[in-house]
């Protein structure tokens, strides 16, 4: 996603965030697949730390350069030569840019066009919404790597079934954007010049919610996914009391009666 103000904000991630409180982060100088080393790992983190805590974005948009690669997975060459204790701290890198995502106070979404592999689908599954060009394929190739599919993928059950998740990854064959669109795996799809548009349809209903039901919603989500069902439904009656202090849903529910009376 192009935008205006695109500036450098480290060696691997550039930055804009419009007037709507749109956020794209981008991701660059990573080859032309996109590929996460431990560098570019780090840089994206920093970044995606740095705005969240920015009280002016609404929502964030992950993109990456070019048009082969989404991401293409984590840095074979880097990690050929790894012992044990160097692929668990990887591994754990990439496990703290994934949680960062998913903990992100406001909804990520995954602009994605050619290959997401590996770990680039695992980051592409922290994401809230996932945005796919029709040349988008998907694939956990590891297993031919010698090393299982790890950390995020384990959001891939949920997100398509434990069906066609354990056909990802023990098959590791690839799938195309149709497929992952039926699949459940991407939220919408669009021909590969018109990614952007697509982009911009799922930003303005998210864009029309008040922002502290949207932090408070996406909190929820997350608590759901981790909770047993009653615990999940007993963590929600808090948050719900909470929302009337902030003042968002007496505007809210005020425009609405008031729209309706006109």
């Amino acid at each position: 996603m192009t935008s205006k103000g695109n500036q450098p904000m480290n060696h691997h991630v550039s930055l804009s965030i419009d007037s709507r409180g749109v956020a794209v982060l981008c991701i660059r100088n990573a080859g032309p697949l996109n590929i996460l080393g431990t560098e570019v790992v780090s840089d994206v983190l920093a970044a995606l730390n740095a705005i969240s805590s920015n009280e002016a974005v609404r929502v964030v948009v992950l993109s990456t350069s070019g048009s082969k690669a989404f991401i293409g997975g984590a840095d074979i060459k880097e990690m050929v030569d790894f012992d044990a204790q160097e692929g668990r701290r990887f591994i754990s890198s990439l496990r703290d840019l994934c949680v960062a995502l998913r903990q992100c106070r406001v909804p990520v979404v995954a602009r994605i066009q050619g290959w997401c592999l590996g770990g680039g689908l695992e980051v592409a599954a922290a994401c809230d919404i996932r945005v796919a060009a029709g040349n988008a394929r998907f694939a956990m190739p590891e297993v031919r790597m010698g090393i299982p599919s790890v950390i995020h993928a384990a959001l891939l059950p949920a997100l398509i079934g434990s069906g066609r998740a354990r056909w990802l990854m023990l098959s590791a064959e690839a799938i195309d954007a149709q497929t992952a669109l039926a699949w459940g795996l991407v939220t919408d799809l669009a021909d590969d010049a018109e990614l952007d548009q697509a982009v911009e349809r799922v930003l303005e209903p998210l864009l029309q919610i008040q922002p502290g039901a949207m932090v408070a919603q996406k909190c929820l989500l997350n608590d759901w996914e981790e909770y047993a069902l009653g615990d999940a439904i007993d963590s929600s009656i808090p948050c719900f009391g909470d929302a009337f202090g902030t003042g968002e849903p007496s505007r809210s529910m005020r425009e609405f009666i008031s729209r309706r009376r006109g």
